[in-house]
């Protein structure tokens, strides 16, 4: 392999999105294990925080966008959701052919058990760690998100 000039801040960061990768992977598998008695995994909880985070019923491009993910993965999942009775459409008084998401009582409730079961699981892994430290990571990672979009956005 043919050596190329980079900074130590170049390798740094590719340890860090190495440590990422490795991580997201772990996260994804125990958020799975975490959900799977609410009739969930990681990627239909998400969809579900994404609406319960989004200030007014959005479309499914609109919570894509919010999670970073792509529409046709999210339009899946939202699918599989509407089909199990956790969501419902309403009509979207701007655009006739995108719905809105809406969560029903049904998907509240595996929503509110999933987080119930998260917060003293969250609680036990940040045992060890600072509040300046996960800040400090937290804003790394915006940082990454905002600039990856950027990306996206210039190719586009």
């Amino acid at each position: 392999m043919k050596a190329t000039n980079r900074s130590p801040a170049a390798d740094a960061l590719t340890d860090l999105i190495l440590a990422l990768f490795r991580v997201n992977n772990l996260t994804l598998a125990w958020g799975d294990r975490l959900v799977a008695p609410f009739g969930l995994t990681s990627a239909r909880w998400q969809v579900l925080g994404a609406i319960v985070f989004a200030e007014r019923p959005q479309p499914v491009a609109w919570l894509a966008r919010d999670l970073g993910a792509n529409r046709q993965n999210v339009q899946r999942i939202v699918n599989d959701l509407h089909r199990e009775g956790l969501i419902r459409f309403e009509p979207n008084p701007h655009h006739r052919r995108a719905k809105l998401v809406v969560l029903t009582e049904k998907g509240e409730e595996a929503y509110e058990a999933a987080v119930s079961t998260y917060y003293p699981k969250a609680e036990a892994l940040v045992e060890g760690l600072s509040e300046r430290e996960i800040k400090t990571a937290h804003g790394v990672m915006m940082a990454l998100r905002t600039k990856f979009r950027g990306e996206e956005d210039a190719e586009e």
